[in-house]
């Protein structure tokens, strides 16, 4: 009965009440898909930096994890990678040799990062092979062939097919200089990365180094970050002699965005519904001196106190919650629509790469997040309407039904 009465209530006065619900609507839909925006750059990012370079682990030994040193590569490596095979878990594997160098052209020269890869191994684990806007990737049939990145050529002021020398130190600090012409030329979300990294064969690398086969880091790709987990702590145990580290190790910033993003959407949202608490404590309280004569007539013929004060907040908590069924019911048609199309932000991609955000965007909003905003409503409403039925039931009935 005390649900009809205020349901009733509610529609008592239609045009305050649309208002207030179309606000508590529009407000979570905004709010909502604007999370969804800043949690999807966060997916992006971290998603982007494991397939561009990172790989969900690596595997180094444990001098080379905090020296970048040529010398100190991993020993028997292939008998390493087999072994890998047996976790169920690692669905792609690749080693890697990796020499700081120097890069030059005619016109500049920087310093760099000399990637050797298998590229068909290369493939299984990064993205690199899929994001080549100019020429190709390294196959079985290049020789003298390497692959940079897009900010690189710029820096360089060389094209696709033009040389460029590598200068670089040898296993016992002697400097190498090769000619490599260039195969590919790619393009990822992060300029520092394009500009800073190149990739040549690792057969010809060993070559130049004049060294039997190196290698020192094993980039390990697993079907999603979970099952990566389970993985590492196998490899751990199996390689104890070895570093083995999960990307949240190998890139703390990551970790961070991963831990942090949650909380953050849900002080902004919580600012969201502060506002929202003003505006539902004015109507409500509107609503209730309107209707000052009625209310005191309830508890002059034996309505209690504490029933008028719950019917007020049933009426507040009835409204805010169909409108925030509402808001959420379209963000996430809104969410799930542009999570498939991405939201495309090309135009302002070059600001973007500087920051190693893609400029497509796919918002995303896990399921947990609805749940916490659906209490977080629900403690919007009922703190909304606490001072309008307090001010309720501390009427005097007698005085209040002489009141014209």
């Amino acid at each position: 009965m005390l649900f009809t009465l205020a349901w009733r209530n509610i529609w008592r006065n239609r045009k305050r009440s649309l208002i207030l619900y179309a606000g508590i609507s529009s407000g979570l839909l905004l709010g909502l898909f604007s999370c969804a925006m800043m949690f999807g750059m966060g997916e992006t990012f971290i998603r982007s930096s494991i397939d561009r370079d990172l790989g969900h682990a690596q595997i180094h030994t444990r001098e080379y994890a905090s020296d970048r040193q040529p010398e100190l590569y991993i020993r028997s490596y292939r008998k390493i990678l087999k072994s890998l095979t047996g976790f169920a878990e690692i669905s792609a594997a690749a080693p890697r040799t990796i020499i700081e160098g120097m890069a030059a052209s005619a016109a500049s020269s920087t310093g760099i990062s000399i990637i050797g890869i298998e590229p068909s191994l290369e493939k299984k684990v990064t993205s690199i092979h899929k994001n080549i806007i100019s020429g190709g990737y390294l196959d079985s049939g290049s020789d003298n062939s390497i692959v940079v990145g897009r900010k690189l050529a710029e820096t360089l002021n060389i094209g696709n097919g033009s040389k460029v020398v590598l200068s670089f130190p040898d296993l016992e600090g002697n400097i190498i200089y090769a000619a490599f012409r260039i195969k590919g030329i790619y393009k990822t979300d992060s300029s520092s990365f394009d500009k800073t990294h190149v990739f040549i064969k690792a057969s010809e690398l060993f070559t130049l180094l004049g060294s039997e086969e190196i290698c020192h880091a094993i980039i390990i790709k697993s079907s999603s970050a979970a099952e990566a987990e389970k993985a590492l702590t196998g490899l751990k145990t199996t390689l104890q002699y070895l570093s083995v580290r999960g990307w949240k190790e190998l890139a703390p910033e990551l970790k961070m965005i991963d831990e942090m993003i949650a909380t953050q959407l849900n002080i902004f949202l919580g600012i969201i519904l502060l506002a929202l608490l003003f505006g539902i404590t004015n109507t409500m309280l509107m609503s209730v001196l309107e209707r000052i004569r009625e209310i005191g007539v309830l508890m002059a013929i034996g309505m209690k106190r504490s029933r008028v004060f719950l019917m007020i907040i049933m009426e507040t908590v009835t409204l805010s919650l169909a409108g925030g069924a509402t808001g959420m019911l379209l963000a996430l048609i809104a969410v799930n629509a542009a999570g498939i199309t991405g939201i495309d932000l090309s135009a302002f991609s070059e600001g973007l790469s500087s920051w190693d955000i893609s400029p497509i965007i796919y918002p995303v909003l896990p399921g947990f997040f609805y749940a916490s905003i659906t209490i977080m409503t629900i403690i919007t409403a009922v703190t909304a309407a606490v001072y309008p039925a307090a001010k309720a039931v501390r009427l005097n009935p007698s005085a209040v039904i002489r009141t014209s």
